[in-house]
């Protein structure tokens, strides 16, 4: 029974991918006219419902308002460093980056899986993100050692919760992710302050859950959306965050 609903599951997915013929309607099966997909506009125009069957879509407009969002904040908070051709490149692959991110998350969130081509894509980029830096702007030995011990710390803790675990604590997504995100921090001490926010992150999201009963402890909760936003908030502000607390214990 399981394996015939994983079955029907993946034909879905294999269905709605973007990689096979036209948007259409999930209940209705109607393909989609152009006036259907204006991103937002067409979702608050008709109510977020189907204009042939009237049945309820279920997809929101969150990927459109929520990329946007993260482009500004990345711009604002970025934007003093931009100052050389070097920067200008760092911020284009991040916003690339990003689009990933939210791709990756909302996936993760709705399906509890974190599909193997996107991450291997997130990792392709970063790789030529550091080999372009090395044949144009000389990125040194140190530096390139420093993103693989950062790829190292963020994914191989969670490797080692995977093996002791045999995959029950962690899922194997979330490590091949977690090197892919430590390797786009640069640093094994970014790379540790990530996992520490998106553990936060995590504990903050299930405690109302955990504390009104409505979800038991084993329930399994996607961890890679705490995994992604511990990894946005510390590109932006790991840095400051480590400083300020060197500076709190006297360092």
């Amino acid at each position: 029974m399981h394996k015939q609903q994983g079955l029907r599951t993946q034909k879905q997915r294999a269905e709605y991918s973007i990689a096979h013929g036209r948007s259409m309607c999930p209940h209705c099966r109607h393909v989609l006219a152009p006036q259907d997909l204006v991103p937002i506009v067409s979702w608050v125009l008709l109510r977020g419902r189907c204009r042939y069957c009237r049945k309820s879509i279920p997809d929101t407009p969150l990927p459109e308002l929520l990329l946007p969002i993260l482009f500004v904040v990345s711009l604002w908070v970025l934007w003093p460093s931009i100052g050389d051709t070097e920067n200008i490149l760092k911020f284009c692959f991040w916003l690339t980056y990003l689009v990933l991110f939210v791709a990756l998350g909302l996936y993760d969130f709705r399906w509890q899986l974190l599909p193997n081509r996107l991450v291997a894509v997130l990792g392709g980029l970063i790789g030529l993100q550091l080999l372009t830096q090395a044949i144009f702007f000389g990125l040194s030995l140190n530096e390139l050692v420093m993103h693989i011990l950062a790829a190292a710390t963020g994914g191989g803790i969670f490797w080692l919760l995977f093996q002791l675990s045999d995959g029950k604590w962690i899922g194997g997504g979330d490590v091949k992710l977690g090197f892919a995100l430590g390797a786009i921090l640069g640093t094994p001490i970014l790379a540790l302050l990530y996992i520490f926010i998106a553990s936060c992150l995590g504990v903050v999201a299930a405690l109302p859950g955990l504390l009104t009963r409505r979800t038991a402890i084993a329930a399994k909760l996607p961890f890679g959306p705490f995994l992604l936003s511990g990894a946005f908030i510390t590109y932006l502000f790991g840095s400051d965050l480590v400083g300020w607390y060197l500076g709190l214990v006297g360092l």
